[in-house]
């Protein structure tokens, strides 16, 4: 009996490319297409190459600045460059800073998303494209303008609600308030949150859209209420787009100014209560401080000015760390 071993299989014949595979072949090496890539490897090293100039310029300015100052420039509660010696730290204005952008993100975040959910899921078209041309508006409107009107008009309005709160809540230390114009970091948060809202609401709208219909379409069909919808469906879809939203929106709320400025009533002091005027924020320092500043004023300006550049930067790459993670649970890749 002959037993021989089996032969291999003959590799299948490649098929030849068709006329789309070869005009896409050709199309990679057009000259169009190597110019496109040019120019957007250009812009993207361009970016890159700025965003060093500025830290390197904010160091060096910073660097003069620090190795002169006689106090602890992270835990001082004073500002005096001018002084002989300079004494000057920023843990007021990294207090205010972070402290007022968390109470507005706490207020716009879940306004902005309710906004974008009724606009997209909730009003009808007739309804929702007014409300969303005047969110539109909103964003357009200069930062003095909203610092007028939260001086003019906020601040003595808010004179009702900072009693309610220190009348039920002041037992906690958080909402105590001995009277006085209410211009204190929680009127600032309120501000902020007004301003940032647009942004959170526009770019929240347009994730919210971008839901695949037959993903809510079989929720319906296995009997899901529209809020089932929604929470089952829309908001895992949206997540990754409300995170980086409420980044954009807090990168305004850091860097925010002249608003800022015409509404607080700054101290270099740390208070407990929210409602208690005082405090600072980078922003609004640099901008009262710098035209009277000597040059080192003007250096130790610069030197907060890179924490809250630090800041900025370590605020978008937490968010792109949790973009990452939370990625595989995003009804998007599903």
């Amino acid at each position: 009996m002959d037993i021989s071993t089996p032969k291999a299989p003959a590799p299948p014949t490649p098929e030849p490319p068709t006329t789309e595979q070869k005009r896409a072949a050709r199309g990679a090496t057009r000259p169009g297409d190597r110019i496109f890539l040019a120019l957007s490897r250009g812009s993207g090293i361009f970016l890159l190459v700025v965003m060093a100039a500025i830290a390197v310029f904010l160091s060096l300015r910073a660097f003069n600045a620090i190795s002169k100052d006689e106090a602890n420039f992270f835990t001082t509660f004073e500002w005096n460059p001018t002084s002989e010696p300079p004494v000057f730290g920023i843990a007021v204005l990294a207090f205010g800073t972070v402290v007022s952008s968390i109470i507005a993100l706490a207020i716009a975040v879940p306004v902005s998303i309710g906004i974008a959910l009724f606009i997209t899921h909730y009003a009808p078209r007739k309804l929702g494209g007014p409300i969303a041309y005047v969110i539109d508006l909103l964003a357009a409107v200069p930062s003095i303008v909203y610092g007028l009107w939260g001086a003019l008009v906020l601040v003595p309005n808010l004179v009702g609600l900072y009693g309610w709160l220190d009348e039920y809540l002041g037992w906690t230390g958080i909402f105590e308030w001995s009277g006085g114009a209410p211009r204190a970091l929680l009127t600032v948060g309120i501000l902020l949150a007004i301003m940032i809202l647009p942004i959170i609401t526009n770019v929240s709208r347009e994730v919210f859209r971008q839901v695949p219909q037959m993903h809510e379409e079989a929720a319906l069909a296995l009997g899901a209420t529209r809020w089932e919808v929604i929470r089952m469906s829309v908001l895992p879809y949206g997540r990754s787009g409300v995170i980086s939203a409420s980044m954009l929106g807090l990168g305004r709320a850091l860097g925010e100014t002249m608003a800022v400025a015409m509404v607080l009533s700054p101290t270099f002091d740390i208070n407990a209560s929210l409602l208690d005027p005082g405090g600072g924020t980078f922003a609004q320092n640099i901008a009262s401080k710098f035209n009277e500043a000597t040059e080192n004023g003007r250096d130790a300006l610069i030197a907060s000015g890179l924490v809250l550049f630090v800041i900025t930067l370590l605020v978008n790459g937490t968010a792109r760390i949790i973009i990452e993670r939370r990625k595989e649970f995003s009804g998007a890749n599903a």
